[in-house]
């Protein structure tokens, strides 16, 4: 299980709890791109995208955020789903998510849920 404390905007003097499933997208693909697809798939817009951290909401405490690699680092690229309520909330929103862009997409896909430190 990963999780981070970040300070949330809406409620600026507590700390929410993050937890996170990564997905990997097997191919050469830009952020921007890889945004613009997900948010056609899900149906919802790309929201901050002019403030540096564009995150597409999946439900009502679930977001997805894409990572780009690092300079001259090739694919995969990491596919977060964020959740605020639990780790296994994470997961499932990332296996919808996962299963949305194989039925309506090319792409190669996979959940990269890791081991489990529960």
């Amino acid at each position: 299980m990963r999780w981070w404390f970040r300070r949330n905007a809406r409620r600026s003097d507590i700390e929410v709890a993050e937890y996170c499933a990564t997905i990997i997208l097997y191919q050469a693909i830009s952020k921007l791109d890889t945004l613009a697809v997900i948010s056609l798939v899900v149906d919802a817009p790309v929201e901050n995208a002019k403030l540096g951290r564009p995150v597409i909401r999946l439900a009502d405490q679930a977001w997805v955020e894409v990572e780009l690699p690092k300079l001259g680092e090739p694919p995969p690229l990491a596919i977060d789903v964020y959740s605020t309520v639990s780790t296994d909330q994470a997961r499932l929103e990332a296996l919808t998510l996962v299963a949305a862009l194989r039925r309506q997409t090319a792409w190669d896909v996979r959940p990269d849920f890791g081991e489990s430190d529960d």
